[in-house]
């Protein structure tokens, strides 16, 4: 189930019905060992940079296929529920429970064990460093 600011969000981000209103629909994509959903306009953006690629190399190709050809589109229910599929949630090892989580511009949908181990994994004692480097500077 989707919490109700999440459907905001991408109903916001939506696809337009002909009636004016939006379609809190999204695209939910395979990557990093969990799913990642992205609201409808950003996606239609992220394929359109995919197709200006004037000549990907084999492991573009190849990652194309994974990311935008396994991508399943979601819409979810009255009671903010989507059916994630049986490929979708292999993937991404989800059971019984699953944890959202909102990212600036997506949200991740994970298997919670797998979250903590990825998490647990991760040394961040360097990423103030390379996110500087990439003009996102902040003081801990």
């Amino acid at each position: 189930m989707l919490p109700p600011e999440y459907r905001e969000s991408l109903a916001a981000r939506g696809l337009k019905k002909e009636d004016g209103s939006a379609s809190p629909r999204f695209m939910v994509t395979t990557y990093d060992g969990c799913l990642v959903a992205y609201p409808w306009a950003d996606w239609i953006e992220l394929e359109e940079k995919f197709a200006r690629l004037p000549n990907p190399s084999p492991a573009v190709r190849a990652f194309r296929r994974l990311f935008i050809g396994g991508a399943e589109e979601q819409e979810p229910d009255a009671q903010g529920r989507i059916r994630l599929s049986q490929d979708h949630r292999e993937y991404a090892g989800i059971e019984r429970e699953a944890v959202i989580m909102g990212l600036v511009n997506r949200f991740e949908i994970w298997n919670p064990a797998r979250l903590k181990a990825s998490l647990d994994e991760q040394k961040l004692e360097d990423v103030t460093g390379e996110l500087a480097a990439s003009g996102i500077d902040f003081a801990l």
